[in-house]
């Protein structure tokens, strides 16, 4: 039941950034162009994009691909990319545990920044294995642990709540896609750093992107405004001489092929 509330608050966060997340997706930008870099040459294929949020990149898989669908766990989000997107895409609402698609079907799943919000990625990738086909192709970018290092440490010297997710470590995530079903044939890990006029900057973006990595305070108020000032003064250890403010996000893209049954 928890697993099943947390998937209906993901969904309601994103469906509430429809409008605004395409002007506040810098990082999804940059590394949803890299994936495109690392897709078949091949046209003839059936390509899904798992977490397709406005349709930006769907878009773009639509223009070079047979055929394309888009799956996202937002309604909000999915309205938003039938109206604004291709006519020849096929949209489907649904979450990565539970693909209303048949087995075997699908070549390529194409997936930016999505998988770091699911709490059993081991059960995804069975999902995602039943659906490609043998030889098929799992194409995914990911963050791992060390992201926004400088909003944790910051929040840390004001209280011991989780404002920060945990993000998986590289280690986790080459022994879920070399399980004896798929194999990881390649993978890449880069430190991406933003830079930000001030903390709102960032708390904006990340609200922006319907990533909300900062919880709303517990305390009301004055108690809830003076935590906020201190892990402000705190993160002001990281600014830069020109007086930006830098965040770092960990990224994992990499390709993993189904294997014959």
């Amino acid at each position: 039941m928890p697993d099943v509330l947390n998937r209906v608050k993901i969904a309601k966060s994103f469906g509430s950034a429809s409008k605004s997340y395409d002007v506040s997706s810098r990082l999804q930008r940059y590394t949803g162009k890299h994936l495109m870099s690392l897709l078949p040459n091949r046209t003839d294929i059936t390509i899904v994009d798992l977490g397709s949020g406005t349709g930006f990149f769907t878009d773009i898989l639509a223009s070079k691909y047979q055929q394309t669908i888009g799956v996202d766990i937002s309604n909000k989000m999915l309205t938003f990319a039938q109206e604004n997107r291709s006519k020849e895409i096929s949209w489907l609402e649904a979450d990565a545990y539970h693909l209303p698609l048949k087995d075997n079907s699908i070549d390529v799943i194409y997936s930016n920044l999505v998988i770091q919000w699911c709490d059993h990625l081991d059960i995804i990738v069975k999902e995602i294995l039943r659906v490609l086909k043998p030889g098929g192709l799992f194409i995914f970018s990911t963050l791992l642990d060390g992201t926004l290092h400088e909003l944790k440490s910051s929040w840390a010297q004001v209280d011991d709540e989780k404002h920060v997710i945990d993000f998986k470590t590289p280690e986790y995530m080459e022994s879920v896609f070399d399980n004896g079903s798929c194999k990881l044939l390649e993978h890449k890990t880069k430190n991406l750093v933003l830079e930000y006029q001030n903390v709102m900057h960032l708390a904006r973006e990340l609200k922006g992107l319907g990533a909300n990595h900062v919880a709303k305070e517990k305390g009301k108020g004055l108690a809830g405004k003076d935590k906020w000032n201190k892990m402000t003064s705190s993160y002001q250890d990281f600014q830069e001489p020109s007086g930006i403010y830098p965040a770092t996000y960990s990224v994992y893209s990499g390709i993993v092929v189904k294997l014959n049954d």
